[in-house]
C-alpha cells in the first residue's frame, strides 16, 4: 500500500497551550514535530518539560505549513471559534476567513495530513442555531476530508471532571478505505475528584477573600448558593440572585464523591467557583492539574493566574491519551 503509515506516527499541534492535548497524544505514541502556540508561558511551560519539542511560539497567521509536507500524520488543536458569518448555501473558507479556525484550516490544506483531530466546547454544536458547525463541517469536506464527531465528556474516560468536549475527527478522502477510526469506549463509571486527588503534592494556590471565606464556609460539600441563608445569598450575588435558572456553579464546593465541575481559568472567580471539600480555599494549582490529569512532574511556567489559566483551558490529558490511541490504531490500520 503506496500511503501505508510509517513508524513513527508524526504530528503538529495548533493552539498548544499549557500542552494537555500533546502530552496525551505523546503517551498514545504520537511524536510531535512543531506545536504552534502564541502565549509566551504557555511556551515556556512546554519547552520546561520537553525540550526536545519544536516549539513555534508566535502568531499562527505568520507560520508557513508548506515545510511538514509529507511529514506529518495529523494535526491536532482547538481553536477558539469566533463567531463566522453564515450566507445561505456559500459555505466555505470565506465564512471563516480572518478567524483562528481558518488558521487550522490552512494548516489541513498545506500539510496534507492523513487525519487531523478537532476539539472545541461542546456548545460550537447549537451555536447560531446550529449554523456555525455546518460551516466547519463544510469546509473541512472542500479541504478533502470525511469527518465525523462525537461529544465525550471527560469523567467517562479516567478524568476526574465533568468536562464535554467535542472531538471532529478527520480522514482524507483517498484513505478513507484503509483508515478506520472509532471513539474511545467510556468507562461504566465517571471518574470522581477523590480518585483524583490522592497523596497531591503541596503547591501554591489563590485564596479567598476574607468576605468570600466567610460566605463559603456556610457552604456544605456539594452545595452551592441554595444553601446559604437567603439574605447572605442575596448580598453575594447581588443581581445574579434574581435571574432565574438553574445556576449551580456559584459559590459551589465540591464533593469528593461525584467529578469536579469544569475547571475555568480562575479557580475564585465568582460565577465558577471550585471550592475544596474540606477546606474553604480554592484547589491549588498541582489539585487544578490533577483535576486535569496531568502528572505532577509536569511543571507549569509563568504567574500563579497564568499557571490557572494554561491548565483550565487545557484538554484533559487522559482523555487525549485515549483518543490518541484510536488515532494511533486507526493510522496504523
Amino acid at each position: 500500500m503506496a500511503d501505508q503509515i510509517q513508524e513513527p506516527i508524526t504530528g503538529i499541534e495548533l493552539f498548544a497551550g499549557g500542552g494537555g492535548l500533546a502530552l496525551g497524544l505523546e503517551q498514545a505514541g504520537i511524536d510531535h514535530i512543531a506545536l504552534v502556540e502564541f502565549d509566551h508561558a504557555a511556551c515556556e511551560t512546554l519547552r520546561t518539560n520537553r525540550p526536545n519539542w519544536n516549539v513555534v511560539e508566535g502568531d499562527v497567521h505568520t507560520v508557513d505549513f508548506t515545510q511538514w509536507v509529507g511529514k506529518v500524520d495529523l494535526v491536532s488543536g482547538g481553536a477558539p471559534c469566533q463567531a463566522f458569518s453564515y450566507a445561505g448555501k456559500k459555505l466555505g473558507f470565506g465564512d471563516t476567513r480572518g478567524t483562528l479556525f481558518a488558521e487550522f484550516a490552512r494548516c489541513v490544506l498545506e500539510v496534507r495530513p492523513r487525519m487531523f483531530l478537532f476539539e472545541n466546547v461542546r456548545g460550537l454544536l447549537s451555536h447560531d442555531g446550529g449554523r456555525t458547525f455546518a460551516t466547519i463541517e463544510h469546509e473541512f469536506k472542500e479541504l478533502g476530508y470525511q469527518v465525523q464527531h462525537k461529544v465525550l465528556n471527560a469523567c467517562y474516560y479516567g478524568v476526574g471532571q465533568k468536562r464535554e468536549r467535542i472531538i471532529v475527527i478527520g480522514t482524507r478522502d483517498d484513505l478513507v478505505d484503509v483508515i478506520s477510526f472509532d471513539y474511545p469506549q467510556p468507562d461504566e463509571h465517571w471518574t470522581t475528584l477523590r480518585d483524583a486527588l490522592t497523596d497531591v503534592p503541596e503547591s501554591e494556590g489563590m485564596a479567598y477573600s476574607e468576605a468570600k471565606r466567610k460566605v463559603m464556609e456556610l457552604v456544605p460539600p456539594g452545595g452551592s448558593w441554595v444553601d446559604l441563608p437567603e439574605e447572605v445569598a442575596k448580598a453575594y450575588m447581588k443581581k445574579s440572585y434574581y435571574s432565574g435558572g438553574g445556576r449551580r456553579g456559584m459559590a459551589r464546593r465540591i464533593s469528593w464523591d461525584e467529578p469536579c465541575l469544569t475547571l475555568t481559568t480562575s479557580p475564585s472567580q465568582k460565577q465558577t467557583e471550585r471550592c475544596h471539600p474540606d477546606e474553604t480555599r480554592p484547589f491549588t494549582v498541582r489539585e487544578y492539574a490533577r483535576i486535569q490529569s496531568f502528572p505532577d512532574e509536569w511543571k507549569f511556567s509563568g504567574t500563579l493566574y497564568e499557571k490557572y489559566r494554561q491548565i483550565g483551558n487545557a484538554v484533559p490529558v487522559e482523555l487525549a491519551r485515549r483518543i490518541g490511541v484510536e488515532l494511533v490504531n486507526a493510522l496504523r490500520g
